[in-house]
């Protein structure tokens, strides 16, 4: 994973890893996770600063465990 300043870019750039490696486009996801498209959008590109609960439902449609998702950071 490339790393960059910012830890919302980074964590934007691992759920766009896995939600691709999984074969989901960010509009399936965004169903998947009962968010909309367009926050999910923001995550990839590290405009939102998500919350712990949302770091949650990622991980649960993602159906990994938080430490997983968060793995390398």
């Amino acid at each position: 994973m490339n790393y960059r300043n910012n830890i919302a870019e980074s964590f934007g750039d691992r759920v766009r890893q896995l939600r691709r490696e999984k074969g989901l486009s960010q509009e399936s996801f965004a169903d998947k996770c009962g968010l909309d498209r367009t926050y999910i959008s923001g995550i990839e590109r590290g405009k939102r600063n998500i919350s712990l609960r949302n770091i949650e439902v990622i991980a649960k449609a993602l159906q990994i465990s938080i430490s997983k998702l968060m793995k390398g950071f």
